[in-house]
């Protein structure tokens, strides 16, 4: 059955009253009588009576508004006639009302080509190559996308580039971030701050919040349009799951996607693997995206395109061309320049005491039978008591204490002597205090010392705080215990940061640490602290308490300080234990060769994981424990790794290589790939100034305060506002309830920077730009200048004498209801004869739109000669964008049918691998398994096929508006 989509931007009756339509949602559901297409419109009510209201309209209840015009009165969904728009003179002066309502539906504007519009003005200096992500997006029909950069780069700024693009074009209405607990807040106020995108944040008080105001089988996910969440919350609640099945979004975002990759049974997999298929655009963002096995990774890439992989084990370049982007600090030296300082790095040694070689000798000599017999290489206990010890005496009594409890009750012979053997190290152990405990007295040293690598610090300095990192929470335990009696510190001077906290816990902390005016000068953290957040705003030293054994580890950990906009220079240091005991020197030597790894790494192969060739921390923990067992010697361990790394950075002998060797595809100069959209005022502040100070002469109440100086303003909410803001998150309505906006970068720049020496780090001053929700108000309320199909009059004095010329916009949705065509046309008529048709851009410098006052004389306007020649103008566009979807159609038939051969040739090749056995993989045997996945396979492309018919294919019928109308004197 024919389905006539509405286009966002259309005004709609009904039920007596118009509607602007600001979304629409097209879906698909198979019925007896066959496939059966239903809108979902969603509208933000115009008329007086429902003003503001915001709704949903199914256009299978509200009746088919292609049938309108047989209609009941006062029921169905009415597109209004655009040749029935009444034309009405414009009185106010200088012609304000007219020029506003002009400006409010250029801003409406939904591009639809590749270009960058909005996302590059974002409240940042974005860097060219923090573009590129969403430049490779927008040239993709759809924006499914891997961000796969390296730690620090600004995967997060980049994604909200990209979002903010998509919002622009209207398709980002409905957005889900699930991100790691610890990033919640970081997230939501990055997002806000730079890109004013409002994310509610569905924390534990947050989700406590939100079931308070729904009723309790009410769908939590449909309450709030643009939500965070963390992939923990959302793996562990089980009711979730059916809100999920049963929800849609425009934009879903995971963060640390490397925790959803298939890598067995993972609920968090299974979890992206539903969210994958919820959303239109799907972005992952993942510093470390793949754990060196083609499989995992495969699965990501499958998450974005179902269609791209057939066989997860063996695929090419071709098969993911598209589908990620990944570029490391090495890539982007020249333009990080001075934002993104070299780091300063040293290992600090310190001689072990006599206490502490007591242990190390009694652990060389440990002779543990029972206990290790089954245990795989690398994973033998008495390495385990070994990481621990080099971690702290703490932590390995706690490891020994843990095994003595799991074996007690044990009568085994051999299992009772490990068990005295082990009690015997534990005296030792406990021998050892802070004093005797070598590397905790070099801490010490290094804090309060100015030495070599020393630090001279005393706390003072409010700006200069430490991060400390262990992976042993007895470690961290003792470090809290002792710490601020030894560095003078106060208790709320230091925090810990452990993955057993709350999540409102972490983030209070890492709040805190970011936070000038708080008392905290020293953070201890366990590794939950090492993904994606930002400590460098007030840090430049980052301490190493134990060496990881892992490469991922340090590149993660450092990255919490070593990151782009760190303004100093990064000071790492790492904390080592020399020992008389042979074994334990050569051990802790081996260790210290993954610092020169690392370093190695991040000045010439960008990926330090490449070193061992595991690309999971674990595997490299295990692989570091296995040379140790070994005994391996430091040269033979640089050796080994060397050689690894040749072999996993060489395309030939790597199937990972292979596919990230791949130069990306190259663009022209960014400057070519960013556009303009038109715009009658100079600036979002200017159009705001005159659109409100306009409202206010119509009788509206606002209060505001202008600041021209600074292009800031000052506005209190009233109803209508604080109506409109209800759903926005609590934190960027101060108390006060007065909203700061300022469309200068710099103080943006300066208010984040206050915010961070206030009891708030969330700034007042918000950034000023078309994605405000403030901005996106004052275009519904400048809309409301004139009633329902109306458009204005306005004559000009240089006109010639009966020369017209209509202001319309043409707009061809696609079958989603997304603007597909859109032009903005001036058509000129000489007394009654049709003259010329021209782009908007030449109509409004003829005009002199834009360029000073227009002086309204106040003479009469006669608009009854004007209907006849209205008619005219709308029909001449209508053919108009008839030619202009004709060639759209003849450039897009191509790629179209071009796209459809590529996914018919997929689902060939995922049949032919139904039937083949790969090795380690059993045939698929079962007709009834194998016809199973046949049907998954067709349904994944047939999915697809309607996505892009739906996408890609336009209306038949234009949506055409008229803006205003420019006469000559009468």
């Amino acid at each position: 059955m024919s389905h006539q989509v509405i286009a966002p931007g259309a005004r709609i009756v009904v039920r007596d009253a118009e509607w602007l339509v600001r979304k629409v949602d097209v879906y698909h559901r198979h019925t007896p009588d066959g496939l059966k297409t239903v809108s979902a419109i969603s509208a933000i009510g115009i008329s007086e009576i429902v003003r503001d209201k915001e709704t949903i309209f199914i256009d299978e209840i509200d009746q088919n508004y292609g049938r309108m015009r047989t209609r009941e009165p006062g029921t169905g969904i009415e597109v209004l006639d655009p040749a029935d728009t009444r034309l009405v003179p414009d009185t106010s002066s200088e012609y304000r009302k007219a020029l506003l309502y002009i400006e409010s539906n250029l801003r409406r504007i939904a591009p639809a080509d590749s270009k960058l519009y909005v996302g590059h003005k974002a409240a940042m200096d974005p860097l060219n190559y923090q573009l590129e992500p969403a430049i490779q997006a927008l040239k993709q029909p759809r924006q499914r996308i891997l961000i796969a950069d390296a730690v620090g780069l600004g995967k997060t700024l980049e994604a909200g580039i990209l979002v903010s693009e998509l919002i622009k074009r209207g398709r980002g209405r409905r957005i889900l971030v699930v991100t790691v607990k610890s990033m919640l807040t970081q997230f939501q106020k990055e997002w806000w701050t730079r890109f004013t995108i409002p994310l509610v944040r569905l924390d534990s008080v947050g989700i406590q919040r939100i079931r308070s105001k729904i009723p309790t089988y009410h769908n939590p996910f449909y309450y709030y349009e643009k939500a965070i969440i963390s992939v923990d919350t959302l793996k562990r609640e089980r009711e979730y799951r059916s809100y999920l099945e049963n929800a849609n979004w425009d934009i879903i975002v995971i963060d640390e996607a490397q925790h959803v990759a298939d890598r067995g049974s993972s609920d968090r997999s299974k979890l992206a693997r539903l969210l994958s298929g919820r959303s239109d655009t799907l972005l992952l963002l993942s510093a470390t995206p793949h754990d060196g096995k083609p499989r995992s990774f495969a699965s990501l890439m499958n998450m974005l395109d179902p269609t791209a992989i057939a066989n997860p084990d063996q695929y090419g370049p071709e098969d993911i061309k598209g589908l990620f982007i990944r570029r490391f600090k090495r890539d982007v030296a020249e333009q990080v320049r001075g934002n993104f300082p070299e780091p300063e790095v040293a290992c600090i040694h310190t001689q072990a005491s006599p206490a502490e070689e007591s242990a190390f000798y009694a652990l060389v000599n440990l002779k543990l039978t029972a206990m290790d017999q089954h245990k795989t290489a690398g994973e033998l206990f008495k390495t385990l008591l070994e990481k621990s010890l080099f971690s702290s005496p703490a932590a390995c009594i706690s490891t020994i204490n843990n095994r003595i409890k799991r074996h007690e009750g044990n009568p085994g012979a051999e299992f009772q002597k490990d068990v005295a053997a082990l009690c015997d190290l534990k005296q030792l152990l406990e021998q050892i205090d802070k004093s005797s405990f070598s590397k905790y007295q070099a801490l010490l040293t290094l804090i309060r010392e100015k030495q070599d690598h020393g630090f001279a610090w005393d706390g003072s300095d409010r700006e200069d705080r430490i991060v400390i990192f262990t992976e042993r929470i007895e470690t961290l335990n003792f470090l809290h215990k002792h710490l601020p009696t030894d560095l003078k510190l106060k208790p709320n001077q230091i925090c810990v940061l452990q993955g057993s906290d709350r999540d409102i816990d972490q983030q209070k902390a890492i709040e805190e640490f970011g936070q000038v005016e708080s008392p905290l000068r020293l953070m201890l953290a366990t590794d939950v602290a090492s993904e994606g957040i930002n400590l460098h705003f007030f840090s430049h030293r980052l301490i190493h308490f134990d060496i990881p054994w892992s490469l991922m580890t340090f590149q993660q950990r450092n990255g919490r300080i070593d990151r782009y906009g760190q303004e100093k220079t990064p000071q790492i240091r790492y904390l080592a234990t020399i020992s008389g005991e042979k074994k334990i020197h050569n051990d802790q030597r081996v260790i210290e060769i993954l610092i020169k790894k690392d370093e190695q790494a991040r000045k010439n192969i960008g990926d330090p994981s490449a070193f061992m060739g595991l690309y999971d921390e674990r595997e490299e923990t295990l692989f570091t424990g296995r040379a140790l067992e070994a005994g391996k010697t430091p040269e033979e361990f640089d050796m080994e790794t060397n050689l690894i790394a040749e072999k996993m950075t060489n395309p030939e002998t790597d199937i990972m290589a292979l596919l990230f060797a791949q130069p990306q595809e190259q663009s022209a100069p960014v400057d070519l790939l960013k556009g303009e959209l038109p715009s009658l005022f100079s600036s979002s502040y200017r159009y705001l100034k005159a659109a409100i100070e306009e409202l206010k002469q119509d009788g509206y109440q606002l209060q505001t305060q202008f600041r021209d100086q600074h292009q800031q303003v000052d506005l209190t909410l009233n109803d209508e506002l604080r109506h409109r803001l209800k759903k926005m998150p609590d934190e960027i309505i101060p108390d006060d309830e007065v909203i700061s906006l300022t469309v200068n970068k710099e103080q943006i720049a300066h208010a984040l920077a206050a915010a961070r020496r206030s009891e708030s780090t969330w700034p007042k001053l918000h950034y000023l730009w078309d994605q405000h929700p403030v901005v996106d108000w004052l275009n519904d309320k400048v809309s409301s200048l004139f009633r329902r199909h109306e458009a204005p009059v306005v004559m000009l004095p240089n006109l010639p004498a009966r020369q017209t010329t209509f202001i319309m916009s043409g707009l061809i949705p696609n079958r989603k209801g997304h603007p597909l065509i859109q032009h903005w046309m001036g058509l000129t008529f000489e007394g009654t004869s049709f003259k010329i048709a021209e782009p908007f851009e030449i109509v409004a410098k003829r005009l002199g739109l834009g360029a000073g006052e227009l002086p309204n004389t106040g003479k009469t306007i006669d608009v009854e000669p004007l209907k006849p020649l209205l008619r005219d103008a709308v029909l001449r566009l209508i053919e108009i964008m008839h030619e202009k979807k004709e060639n759209f159609d003849s450039l897009v038939r191509p790629q179209l049918n071009d796209m459809l051969e590529k996914l018919e040739s997929a689902r060939g090749r995922h049949y032919e691998q139904l039937s083949i056995a790969l090795p380690g993989q059993e045939q698929i045997s079962s007709t009834a398994h194998k016809q199973m996945k046949k049907r998954q396979v067709d349904r994944n492309i047939e999915e697809y096929k309607d996505w892009v018919k739906d996408t890609m294919e336009t209306e038949d019928n234009p949506f055409i508006q008229v803006i205003a109308v420019f006469v000559g004197e009468q």
